[in-house]
């Protein structure tokens, strides 16, 4: 009977230890928690990773996203662009004027990079050198980039006008391969 009595009160602490642990989560996709990683799912193109990042203003982890898609791809001209345009975003810009120049060594022929390359010498202050860029640019794009004429016009009027400084004198966009573009701005 003891004996008996023993495995009743065993059996009620066992149930009252069960009742008292945490009910579980189920596995669903409604579930609070985010979805697991599917290691046989394709990966986001670094470029694209890249690209977004910049646009959210995250330029040191676009530097890590471009730095991923070199190993990927290789140095590339449009690495060796997005590399530049977040060197340019962190104010690095001696760094980003010399991936934009291998960036246009590389694929002559982009006009975006030649761009981009503009938007550095004026931030540089180098605005001779960045009007031939943008003109270059220009004469790439068949004159089809508002972004591209924008800037010529603006570092044409800087060059008229030495006393408007870029602070004043407006916005330089950064644009890239494909849909987007990016705006230069001095922060107060």
């Amino acid at each position: 009977m003891r004996r008996a009595a023993t495995l009743f009160l065993h059996a009620v602490i066992l149930a009252l230890a069960a009742a008292c642990t945490a009910p579980r989560i189920s596995g669903d996709a409604d579930g609070p928690f985010p979805p697991g990683v599917d290691p046989r799912a394709e990966a986001v193109d670094g470029l694209e990773v890249g690209h977004r990042l910049i646009a959210a203003g995250e330029h040191e982890l676009a530097i890590e996203a471009f730095t991923r898609a070199a190993l990927d791809d290789g140095i590339t001209p449009e690495v060796l662009s997005g590399l530049g345009s977040a060197n340019l975003g962190l104010g690095r810009l001696g760094q980003a004027e010399t991936l934009l120049r291998r960036s246009v060594e590389a694929a002559p022929e982009w006009a975006e990079a030649w761009n981009n390359l503009g938007v550095v010498l004026m931030e540089q202050g180098k605005t001779g050198e960045a009007i031939q860029i943008f003109r270059k640019a220009y004469a790439l794009d068949s004159g089809e980039s508002d972004s591209i004429r924008d800037n010529l016009r603006l570092a044409l009027a800087n060059l008229e006008n030495p006393v408007n400084d870029i602070e004043k004198n407006g916005d330089y966009k950064l644009v890239r391969r494909g849909s987007g573009d990016f705006v230069i701005r001095q922060i107060p």
